[in-house]
């Protein structure tokens, strides 16, 4: 048995998003199939406590909308590099003590921006940096869920399709070793949507951090956690 949370908006509370763990049996094995099994025995969880339907958000969703809100499909527009894959930016934007940004990682695979050994080899992770604003550490995830809303935030007329699920779910994500999760920027931009507050979220990274600061939203399974990887 494992445990894995589900996101769900939650507009009128401080929070903007209700992390719920399910006990599942964990099908372990890397294959397509193993994934989607896991997903069905997370959702029928979700749907025996009273959390119904939901989306799964990552390349193994069964629903193009949950693949095509994948991290790994989105892209995030810088002024100086252009259109970058998400994950590359999150990745080339991370400062350490000991170096950083490395924002060749930009314009590289993006498997190969997550392997980059100096990721590893540049001491303690202390901000990061993009389009030469420096977001903190806290509020915790606040830079990947900028990444992220501001990715899908050109779709959000068609986005709108998201309030009809209960929440939603990453099967790739696990708490014991990431903090930053998809599902859970989902379940934020719908909150945001649902407050009327994505322009104010996205006019600049200064607003958007004092949109969070001022709410309660935190990932609270990652408190405890060092930085991780985008994806569990």
């Amino acid at each position: 048995m494992t445990e894995r949370p589900i996101f769900i908006p939650s507009p009128n509370t401080p929070e903007l998003v209700k992390e719920v763990f399910c006990r599942i049996v964990w099908n372990p094995g890397f294959a397509p199939v193993q994934k989607k099994k896991n997903i069905k025995a997370l959702h029928q969880a979700a749907a025996m406590a009273g959390h119904s339907p939901l989306l799964e958000v990552s390349t193994k969703s069964e629903e193009k909308l949950g693949q095509h809100l994948s991290a790994f499909h989105l892209k995030v527009h810088s002024e100086h590099f252009g259109d970058i894959p998400l994950e590359c930016a999150f990745q080339g934007s991370k400062v350490f003590e000991g170096g950083g940004p490395y924002t060749d990682l930009y314009s590289v695979e993006v498997r190969a921006a997550k392997r980059d050994p100096r990721l590893q080899s540049s001491g303690r992770l202390v901000a990061f940096k993009f389009e030469n604003f420096s977001f903190p550490l806290d509020p915790k995830t606040v830079f990947y869920d900028w990444l992220y809303i501001n990715a899908i935030f050109p779709h959000r007329e068609w986005l709108t399709r998201m309030n009809r699920y209960a929440g939603f779910t990453d099967i790739e994500f696990n708490p014991e070793r990431s903090i930053n999760c998809q599902a859970r920027s989902c379940a934020l931009f719908v909150a945001l949507m649902t407050k009327n507050l994505l322009e104010d979220a996205v006019e600049s990274p200064e607003a958007f951090i004092g949109l969070i600061s001022r709410h309660s939203y935190r990932p609270h399974q990652a408190e405890k956690r060092p930085q991780g990887p985008l994806f569990g």
